[in-house]
C-alpha cells in the first residue's frame, strides 16, 4: 500500500488512467457461453444463509442461485429510485393510500429441483424477514418496520398491508438478500439455508468447497427470457488484496466485486492497459467517527463540535482519495441521493465550515472552555487498511493542529465489534454501509441504540427519535426533505453524535472481455451474474 511519502507517485499514476484504461464499451449483441471466474475478497462467509446474514462474502457467493421479488434495475443500477420486477410480472401502484402493495407472481418458475414456485413461497419468506420465527434470525427485521402483515389471497398474489405509508418501503422491499427460498423447506427447517442452496435463480448449485470457492451452471429453465448467458461461474475466495490483483493480472480471474484501492487500480492499468476496463461510483458506505458519551469529556458536547471542527473535510476528501477508497464529502445521506444536503447546506454545519482556520480557532474556545486543552485519548479503530486506518490516521493529523494528543489502537475485527458494543473506547472510526440507498432507513444508524442496536455512541436522545419518525412517516417529497435536513442538523450540528468523514469510491478493475455488468454505489448489488456475458 502506498504511504504517505508515495501519495504524489500515485496521484501521477493515477493521471495515466484515462488514457491507459477502457471505458465500459457501447451495446453490443450478448455471446452466450463460456464460464466467469471472479474473486471473493474474503474467507469463507458465516453461512450461505442471505435472511441471517449482512456480510457481503454470503451475497457474493449465492446471490446468483437466487430470485428476489424486486430488484434494482441491472441496466441501470446508478439510480436510486429504478426498480424492476423479478419474480413479480409489474410493479404495482399501491392503495389505500399507500399502505397496500399487491403483487402478481410469474407463472412457470421452478425451483432448481423442479418444484414450482408460486406466491406462497414469496409471502412464506417475507413473513419470516419481517417477524422471524423464535429461533430464527433474519438482518432486515428492523428495515420492514413499516409493514403489518403479508397475505397471500391465491396462487399468483401477494399482498403487503403497512402500519404507515412510507417511501421507505420499496427500497427495502429490493434488499438483495431477500432471497426467495422454497416454502416446504423453510418451514421444515429454516436453518437448512446456512449450509444448503435451493433458489430459482440463473445460475444452479454446483459445488462448495468452504473458504476455497463456490461453483454455479446455467439454469436451462430461466424465466428471463434469454438469459444467463454464461455457462456458469467459479467464485474463489481470497481474503489477501494481492492474490486477488495477481489473479487478474494473470487472467485467472476477470475481477472482483468488492471494490479495489487507487494503488491496485493504477498497478493493473500501468501493466495491462486496454486489456482491462476501470468503473468507478460513489458507494454507500461511509466512515463515522463516533465520540462514547458515557466516557469524560466526551459527553460534553462542546468537546465533540470541537473534534468535528478541527477536520478540514474540503481539503482531505481529494487528497485521500489518491491513496484511500474515499471521495466525496457529505452527510448523513449518500451523496447521491435527491434528499443529500447541498454543499451549501453542509457549509452552514460545524465540521463543514469553509474556513478552516476560523473552525480551529473555534475549535480551540470550545476546548478551554470546556476545560480540555491539550486533551490525551485513544481513537479506536478497525485493523482494516482500506479505507479505516488511511481515516483514522488522516483524523489524528488533523486533530494536532488544534493541540489534541490521540493515539490509534487499532483490533482485529472481532475485538473492535466487542469493545463497540460494550462501549470500552473513548472515541472509534466505525462505518455505515448500506446496499440499497435508502435514506430515511440509512440514517437510522445515529439513532440512540435503544431504537438502532448498531449505534454505539452511548447516548439516549428522545428529540432524535421523534424527529426521525416524522420524516418516516412523511410522503411528501418537498417536506420530506426538509425533515431530513432538520434531522440531521439536530445530529450532525447542535448535538455532534458522529462526524461524517468522506464518502467511499468504488472502483471495479474487471478483464474487458467481461461485457454487461454496470457499476452500482453498493458491493450488494446487480450480483445475480446474469446480464454479465464474456467477449472472448
Amino acid at each position: 500500500m502506498t504511504k504517505r511519502n508515495g501519495v504524489l507517485a500515485a496521484a501521477l499514476v493515477a493521471a495515466l488512467v484515462p488514457a491507459l484504461a477502457a471505458t465500459p464499451a457501447l451495446a453490443q449483441t450478448p455471446k452466450k457461453g463460456g464460464t466467469l471466474t471472479y474473486m471473493i475478497p474474503a474467507d469463507a462467509p458465516p453461512s450461505l444463509d442471505g435472511h441471517k446474514e449482512n456480510t457481503f462474502a454470503t451475497l457474493h457467493a449465492t446471490a446468483p442461485f437466487y430470485s428476489t421479488l424486486i430488484a434494482i434495475n441491472p441496466d441501470n443500477p446508478s439510480s436510486t429510485t429504478d426498480f424492476v420486477c423479478d419474480l413479480c410480472t409489474e410493479m404495482p401502484k399501491p392503495t389505500d393510500d399507500g399502505k397496500t402493495f399487491t403483487f402478481k407472481i410469474r407463472k412457470g418458475v421452478k425451483f432448481h429441483d423442479g418444484t414450482p414456485l408460486t406466491a406462497a413461497d414469496v409471502a412464506k419468506n417475507w413473513e419470516y424477514i419481517i417477524h422471524p420465527p423464535k429461533g430464527v434470525s433474519s438482518a432486515r427485521e428492523s428495515y420492514m418496520v413499516m409493514v403489518d402483515k403479508v397475505e397471500n389471497p391465491d396462487p399468483e398474489t401477494v399482498v403487503f398491508k403497512l402500519k404507515f405509508a412510507t417511501s421507505a418501503f420499496v427500497p427495502a422491499l429490493a434488499d438483495p438478500f431477500a432471497y426467495i427460498y422454497p416454502k416446504a423447506q423453510l418451514e421444515k427447517d429454516p436453518h437448512w439455508f446456512e449450509k444448503n442452496v435451493m433458489g430459482s435463480g440463473p445460475f444452479k448449485f454446483q459445488s462448495y468447497e468452504t473458504g476455497q470457492s463456490i461453483k454455479g451452471v446455467r439454469n436451462p429453465d430461466y424465466y428471463h427470457k434469454g438469459q444467463p448467458y454464461l455457462d456458469g461461474f467459479n467464485a474463489i475466495f481470497a481474503a489477501k488484496q494481492s492474490v486477488r490483483v495477481d489473479a487478474i493480472r494473470a487472467d485467472r480471474a476477470a475481477t472482483e466485486f468488492r471494490g479495489m484501492p487507487p494503488s491496485a487500480r493504477d498497478e493493473l492499468v500501468k501493466e495491462l492497459g486496454d486489456k482491462v476496463t476501470v468503473q468507478t461510483s460513489d458507494w454507500n458506505c461511509v466512515n463515522l467517527i463516533t465520540p462514547n458519551q458515557k466516557k469524560k469529556p466526551f459527553d460534553d458536547v462542546r468537546v465533540r463540535k470541537a473534534l468535528a471542527l478541527a477536520i478540514d473535510k474540503w481539503k482531505g476528501a481529494p487528497a485521500l482519495s489518491k491513496i484511500a477508497t474515499v471521495h466525496t464529502v457529505g452527510g448523513l445521506v449518500f451523496p447521491g441521493s435527491s434528499l443529500a444536503p447541498t454543499k451549501e447546506e453542509m457549509e452552514k454545519m460545524v465540521g463543514y465550515w469553509p474556513d478552516i482556520e476560523k473552525s480551529r480557532a473555534e475549535a480551540k474556545k470550545l476546548l478551554k472552555e470546556a476545560g480540555a486543552e491539550n486533551l490525551k485519548f485513544e481513537l479506536m479503530n478497525r485493523n482494516v487498511d482500506q479505507p479505516y486506518k488511511f481515516v483514522g490516521t488522516w483524523a489524528i493529523d488533523e486533530w494536532s493542529k488544534i493541540g489534541l494528543h490521540v493515539t490509534q489502537k487499532v483490533l482485529p475485527t472481532g475485538p473492535f465489534y466487542d469493545a463497540l458494543r460494550h462501549g470500552t473506547f473513548e472515541v472509534a472510526v466505525e462505518f455505515n454501509c448500506q446496499n440499497i440507498v435508502n435514506p430515511l432507513l440509512d440514517v437510522a444508524k445515529v439513532l440512540p441504540r435503544s431504537v438502532y442496536p448498531e449505534n454505539y455512541g452511548g447516548y439516549e436522545d428522545q428529540k432524535l427519535i421523534d424527529l426521525y419518525n416524522a420524516m418516516l412517516h412523511e410522503t411528501d417529497a418537498a417536506k420530506q426533505r426538509e425533515k431530513m435536513r432538520a434531522f440531521e442538523v439536530y445530529a450532525l450540528d447542535t448535538k455532534v453524535d458522529t462526524i461524517m468523514t468522506p464518502w467511499w469510491q468504488r472502483i471495479i478493475v474487471h478483464r474487458s472481455y467481461m461485457k454487461g455488468w454496470k457499476i452500482s454505489p453498493s458491493h450488494y448489488l446487480n450480483l445475480n451474474l446474469a446480464n454479465i456475458w464474456l467477449d472472448k
